[in-house]
């Protein structure tokens, strides 16, 4: 994105006419331009984050049933936390719902019913704090993203954030 900007910033020209004059003002082409990308959420490149790559990625080494992350055991009670169901609805409103229905319905992402029917709670766990290497990885979530067209980002949730919407995940699935 960046370098898109600098590309444009050096064929556009912006004049200013002051006294029969006209004065290149390419700072202030970067300067707006940076303004614009700022405030449509862009981030500059950080050069000290390390980059991610999934060349090489061995989808052999792949569990369907824990996906890959951290998680390799996550302890449900039989009966819903109410209050982390609540935060996690909390949470969900601000990092999700904007992308996921509590329906089955599509948005950008699938919806949510039945999710915790279909998938192991590591899975879940895993795939919400861990999107990237699953979405390379995992052959059903594969053909979902040719179907939603739209990568999951990371959402960079703390764990228990996480924990609180899978538990959201299981009140909306009809745990009581």
């Amino acid at each position: 994105m960046i370098n898109v900007i600098l590309l444009a910033c050096e064929s556009l020209e912006i004049r200013i006419t002051n006294n029969n004059q006209t004065i290149m003002n390419k700072s202030f082409v970067l300067a707006l331009t940076m303004v614009f990308a700022i405030s449509c959420g862009e981030k500059a490149p950080d050069s000290s984050a390390a980059e991610i790559s999934t060349e090489g990625a061995d989808p052999s080494s792949y569990d369907p049933n824990r996906g890959e992350g951290k998680y390799d055991h996550v302890e449900l009670s039989a009966v819903l936390d109410g209050a982390m169901a609540t935060k996690g609805e909390e949470v969900s409103e601000v990092k999700c719902t904007s992308c996921h229905k509590m329906t089955d319905e599509k948005l950008v992402g699938p919806g949510w019913k039945g999710v915790t029917e279909r998938r192991k709670p590591e899975w879940i766990m895993n795939f919400i704090t861990n999107p990237d290497p699953m979405i390379d990885k995992d052959p059903e979530v594969q053909a979902q993203l040719e179907i939603c067209l739209v990568r999951m980002p990371n959402q960079g949730l703390m764990d228990e954030d996480a924990r609180s919407i899978l538990e959201y995940m299981r009140k909306v699935d009809g745990v009581k």
